[in-house]
């Protein structure tokens, strides 16, 4: 079984989705099918078709989260150093055409949201950076067609 790294804070945000749905909205729904059991003819109820719905999505995710809870590696990211890029790095680039620079740091699937400059370890970038420091040019593959960037800066605090 693979570890999923990931930082305390997305660890933790993964725990307490976990906690709310095992004990706030598994019990409602539980009462909604109660309800909608009430209300009689189960082939033609909408709000008993929905809320068995709802319990199936809610089911799902609360095994992935599990999954996921019980694999997850946390990486403390206040205690890395180095000049090498590696996961939890906020790592500057320049794009090589536009000269434009943006900042991201690396984090696990979960925790990854471009708006906020965090990226997935697995993404085509994030992939391509790793084990890469100041200096070094990588090439990227995109849909708009292969980009090229500079590293700036590497550092983890």
């Amino acid at each position: 079984m693979d570890k999923i790294p990931m930082t305390r804070e997305g660890y933790e945000r993964l725990e307490a989705e976990l906690k709310n749905l095992k004990s706030v909205e598994r019990p409602a729904v539980i009462r909604a099918i109660a309800e909608a059991r009430d209300h009689g003819d189960l082939s033609e109820n909408a709000e008993y078709h929905a809320a068995r719905e709802r319990q199936s999505f809610i089911e799902g995710r609360i095994a992935e989260l599990e999954d996921k809870v019980s694999r997850g590696e946390i990486i403390d990211v206040a205690s890395l150093t180095g000049k090498q890029v590696k996961f939890g790095a906020k790592v500057t680039l320049a794009d090589e055409d536009t000269d434009e620079e943006s900042t991201y740091q690396i984090v696990g699937a979960d925790e990854a949201d471009v708006e906020k400059g965090r990226i997935s370890i697995t993404s085509p970038l994030a992939r391509a950076l790793i084990n890469k420091q100041a200096g070094d040019t990588v090439e990227v593959a995109t849909p708009r067609g292969h980009k090229a960037y500079e590293i700036i800066k590497v550092r983890f605090k």
